[in-house]
């Protein structure tokens, strides 16, 4: 059976799923997490078996190696690959080959946390494969819509890339598909907010199924505060934190992205379980728990007046489909929008977790799937 492999690769994991070329059915999904550091371990699931076990891989390449004696390399009619930024220029799928590899080792220095990682990804599989076509799909692609004063930032003209570009795109196309599939009339036509809650979190505004506006913005570690990423911050805090701690501008990037958000106002994790765990007897946690979705609500409010109103409210990832207690907290206060929870259904983690005007909704995003459909269209134009 021909396949289409999807791969997600960040800097210290690879996540992967197998689909059948025809139908688009999954047939294997996993991730090697880890990668470089004590620990590494690949978990697998097949149909109903599952298989998670440590394995010995010094770095990408090795990965790489790993995961391909799990495939078929026969079998395989293409790849897709999660890129996070396309800049300017890749505002939609695309196949891989030198020029756009060369283009994005130049825009490395707008993400360097995700895409010098996707892009030895992207390598390491043309040496092992060379006949097997790779498709690039743009986190940022998305939000190529956005109104200008969306993507306008408040610097000098000079900087012309500096802009909001968005991201998580991959998950917001596929809740605002899943949203039109299953009949909700706001994904054409109404007012949607969707709430992308993960490790990496950031919310989008939709108006008639158009982007209006989102909370990532040049970089990933921009918006609201998430696992270990700092979100929007005073800007003066990093000239600050340079002269006092003598931090590098390296430094200071591994500060905002690998030490704060959760973790840094914690000080003992980036996982919201944990935290919600020890927040009884643990100020910290408590605190972190508070800002997180004090941050979320604020942001809820402030897209509900940019959209004039408010007609469904969605919660993804992994904080938004399995924590109802961080969905509860952040809707608290906000009827004014016309925002009830039913606190059995939110329990439960229901499809629909509310009983006021606006639906509030509970949904699996599927990135993995947009992006093997990116994939099977593209191989439908090409023949």
């Amino acid at each position: 059976m021909k396949q289409i492999l999807t791969l997600n690769g960040g800097s210290s994991s690879i996540k992967f799923a197998l689909f059948g070329f025809a139908s688009l059915t999954r047939i294997l999904e996993g991730e090697i997490e880890r990668i470089g550091l004590p620990g590494t371990a690949l978990r697998m699931k097949s149909g109903g078996h599952h298989e998670s076990k440590q394995v010995e891989v010094s770095g990408h390449k090795a990965a790489a190696d790993l995961l391909m004696e799990n495939l078929d390399r026969d079998a395989l009619v293409a790849i897709g690959h999660r890129v996070v930024h396309g800049g300017q220029r890749y505002q939609s799928p695309h196949w891989i080959d030198r020029e756009m590899l060369e283009e994005l080792q130049d825009l490395s220095q707008f993400d360097p946390e995700h895409l010098p990682a996707e892009l030895a990804l992207i390598e390491d599989f043309q040496l092992r494969l060379p006949d097997v076509r790779q498709l690039a799909c743009f986190d940022t692609a998305f939000h190529r819509g956005l109104p200008r004063v969306a993507q306008l930032l408040p610097i000098p003209r000079r900087y012309k890339a500096v802009r909001r570009y968005g991201f998580h795109g991959l998950s917001y196309q596929f809740l605002m598909e899943e949203l039109a599939r299953i009949g909700d009339p706001a994904a054409k036509g109404g007012r949607v907010i969707l709430a992308h809650l993960g490790n990496g979190a950031s919310l989008a505004a939709v108006l008639r199924g158009d982007p209006l506006d989102t909370s990532m913005s040049f970089t990933p570690a921009s918006g609201i505060m998430m696992g270990t990423r700092s979100g929007d911050m005073d800007p003066g805090i990093a000239s600050y934190l340079m002269q006092k701690e003598g931090l590098t501008p390296e430094g200071y990037a591994r500060v905002v992205n690998h030490e704060s958000g959760l973790l840094g106002v914690s000080e003992t994790s980036s996982d919201m379980r944990d935290l919600l765990m020890r927040e009884k007897s643990d100020e910290r946690a408590s605190d972190a728990i508070a800002l997180f979705c004090y941050q979320v609500k604020k942001l809820i409010g402030s897209y509900a007046a940019a959209l004039d109103g408010l007609d469904t409210l969605v919660f993804s990832g992994g904080m938004g489909e399995n924590a109802p207690d961080i969905r509860q907290r952040i809707c608290d206060g906000l009827s004014f929008l016309g925002i009830s929870i039913d606190g059995m259904r939110n329990a439960g983690n229901d499809a629909v977790i509310s009983n006021g005007r606006v639906v509030v909704r509970v949904m699996h995003t599927d990135e993995e799937l947009m992006i093997a459909k990116s994939v099977s269209s593209m191989l439908a134009i090409q023949n």
